[in-house]
C-alpha cells in the first residue's frame, strides 16, 4: 500500500524564480504526479496562508515546505516509508518533519542548510520531537490542527503547531528524509523573528520552556539575549563573516556531497 500517491503541497512564496529552481525542480515534480501543488502568494503570514491552503487541500495528506528547499529523487518513498511505520506505531500523530528539536536540546533528523552544512543523519524510524523546523511540516487534514491566525510573519509557526497538536493529545515526529534546504543565510536575525518569538511566549507561557531547532524558547529569556550577544559579536566581524549565499542550482550541492562522500 503506498500512501503517497497523492498529496498536497502547499507553499507560500515571494519570489518566484526561487520557487522553480528548487521545489518545483525537485525529482518528485519533474515528471506527470497526481499532487495538488497550492503556491500560497500575497499573504502576510505563514499562518494565513497555510491555513487556507488546509482548507482548499484535496488530499489527506497535507505537506508544508519552504520555496527553497529541494527534495531529492527517493524523498516520496522515504515519506512513505515512515507513514507505513506511523500507521503501526501511532496512527493518530500529530506533525511530521524532516528537522526537529526534542526537551532536552537534542536534535533530529538529516538535512542540509546553507552555511551549517548536513545536520543529523539517516536513522531508521521516526522520532518523537517536541517541535519541529518549518522547512518541511506534514500534517493530516483530518487531524483537525490549525495554525495559529494571530502569530504575525513567517517564524515559529512550526513550534505553535507541534505545541497546538500535544495539546490535543497528538505526537510530532522527525523522520529521516533528506533534504536540502538552500537558504540564503544570515547573520542577524529580523525584528519579525523577535515579535514572533515573544508571542510564542506568551500564548504558550504555561508549557515554558520550549526547545525549537534554532533558539530556546524560556521565561528567563536566557538563549534569546545569548543570541542578541551572538549576532552583536558577529555585526561587528561582519568583514571577516561573510554569509553564504544561496544556490542557484540545488543539485550541484547534492553532487558536492556525494563527491565529498568519495
Amino acid at each position: 500500500m503506498t500512501l503517497t500517491n497523492e498529496i498536497t503541497i502547499v507553499v507560500a512564496t515571494n519570489d518566484r524564480d526561487i520557487l522553480e529552481r528548487n521545489l518545483l525542480a525537485s525529482s518528485c515534480f519533474r515528471s506527470a504526479h497526481g499532487h495538488q501543488i497550492l503556491v500560497q502568494e500575497g499573504f502576510s503570514s505563514a499562518a494565513e496562508a497555510y491555513n487556507d491552503g488546509l482548507q482548499r487541500s484535496t488530499n489527506e495528506l497535507v505537506v508544508f515546505v519552504h520555496q527553497d528547499v529541494f527534495l531529492p529523487e527517493g524523498w516520496m518513498c522515504r515519506l512513505d516509508r515512515t507513514l507505513q511505520q506511523l500507521e503501526k506505531t501511532d496512527p493518530a500523530w500529530g506533525v511530521l518533519g524532516c528537522w526537529g528539536a526534542k526537551e532536552n536540546g537534542e536534535y533530529r533528523g538529516h538535512v542540509y542548510s546553507s552555511g551549517w552544512g548536513v545536520l543529523g543523519e539517516g536513522f531508521e524510524s521516526p522520532e518523537p520531537v517536541q517541535t519541529l523546523d518549518e522547512i518541511v511540516l506534514i500534517v493530516r487534514k483530518s487531524a483537525g490542527l490549525r495554525f495559529d491566525q494571530h502569530l504575525p510573519h513567517f517564524h515559529f509557526y512550526g513550534t505553535d503547531i507541534c505545541m497546538r497538536a500535544a495539546k490535543m493529545g497528538m505526537k510530532s515526529y522527525a523522520m529521516s528524509a533528506f533534504c536540502i534546504h538552500n537558504t540564503s543565510q544570515i547573520l542577524r536575525l529580523p525584528k519579525d523573528f523577535y515579535r514572533c518569538y515573544f508571542h510564542i511566549r506568551g500564548v504558550w507561557k504555561d508549557d515554558l520552556p520550549i526547545q525549537t531547532t534554532c533558539i530556546r524558547i524560556s521565561r528567563s529569556n536566557a538563549h534569546l539575549y545569548r543570541r542578541k550577544l551572538e549576532e552583536f559579536c558577529l555585526s561587528r566581524l561582519r568583514r571577516k563573516c561573510s554569509p553564504v549565499p544561496r544556490s542557484t542550482d540545488p543539485m550541484r550541492i547534492l553532487e558536492e556531497l556525494e563527491v565529498a562522500k568519495g
